[in-house]
Order: C-alpha cells, then sequence, then structure tokens
C-alpha cells in the first residue's frame, strides 16, 4: 500500500476524493502511483454497486460521498451487470508532469 506521505485518516480521505472524482467525471488524469492505488477501492465499490440492494446502496454511500454512491448504483453499475471484473483502464501518458517529472497516467471506466 502506497502511502502518499500521508497518515492513515488523511490518506483514506484523499482515496475517497480521488474516487469521488473518477466517479464523477468517469475520466480523470493523475500520478501512476494514484491511478494504481484508487482502482482496486472503485472496483471494490462497483462490485457493491451491482448487487443491486438497499444495504450495497447504504455502503456505498459509507464509502464515498451520497452523489458519487448514487451515480455509481443508478448509472455506473448496471453498465457491467454481465461484467466479471476490470472496470477500469489506466494509461500511461507520454508527457511527465511538468513542474517535478512525475509520471502520469489516466484512468477511466471501459465503456
Amino acid at each position: 500500500m502506497r502511502k502518499f506521505h500521508r497518515e492513515r485518516g488523511q490518506r483514506r480521505a484523499f482515496l475517497k476524493g480521488l474516487a469521488h472524482n473518477l466517479i464523477m467525471k468517469e475520466r480523470i488524469q493523475t500520478t501512476v502511483a494514484r491511478a494504481k492505488e484508487i482502482r482496486p477501492f472503485t472496483e471494490r465499490l462497483i462490485s457493491m454497486a451491482k448487487k443491486q440492494n438497499l444495504s450495497s446502496l447504504r455502503l456505498l454511500i459509507s464509502r464515498v460521498n451520497k452523489e458519487a454512491a448514487h451515480k455509481l448504483y443508478y448509472e455506473i453499475a448496471p453498465r457491467y451487470k454481465e461484467r466479471q471484473g476490470g472496470y477500469l483502464r489506466i494509461i500511461k501518458l507520454a508527457r511527465p508532469r511538468q513542474r517535478d517529472g512525475s509520471s502520469m497516467a489516466a484512468i477511466e471506466f471501459l465503456k
């Protein structure tokens, strides 16, 4: 597990924020390390949303904010009803980040 120079609570909030942005925009650009870290977190949320029952919706709301949980449950999860896993794709970008040279990636939902 990558720590991102943060303590446990800060790291969880950081990952929740990244996952929220990914769910709302459906594609974000971030560093490769961050993309690799939010992929399993978000894929678990999608698997949970695919169950389509009240308890899974409530668990989603407890893990990400209400707006993102509703989008996952009602819009994104039904798309992947037949799919067994692998809902996200990480695409490494050619250009590094200008200020520090960190390698960048785009993470997006599969269509």
